[in-house]
């Protein structure tokens, strides 16, 4: 968790996808993250954490759905949705913490 910590800390937003394998939902999202990877091109991290390898993280943020989304900048949680949505509304929610 050391490393997770590390990456959410900079300046650059940081959406994390907290997922699980059997979640449909989940499996549905993932094209469209490396659809949103491709249009933020660095400017953003997107980070998948598998609530099921990584409990201690899906604890901390008291993730109790999947897929659930937050966004991190300088280490703090700026935004936060639960549950498959397209990509535009991912997409907007990072813009407004790029530049910002």
């Amino acid at each position: 968790m050391a490393d997770f910590n590390e990456i959410i800390k900079g300046e650059k937003p940081v959406l994390v996808d907290f997922f699980a394998e059997w979640c449909g939902p989940c499996q549905t999202m993932a094209p469209i993250l490396k659809d949103l990877a491709k249009d933020i091109q660095g400017k953003a991290t997107i980070l998948k954490v598998d609530i099921d390898k990584n409990p201690a993280a899906a604890s901390a943020f008291q993730v109790r759905g999947v897929p659930t989304f937050i966004i991190f900048k300088s280490g703090k949680p700026v935004w936060r949705q639960s549950g498959a949505m397209p990509k535009g509304i991912l997409l907007t929610e990072l813009q407004k913490h790029i530049s910002a």
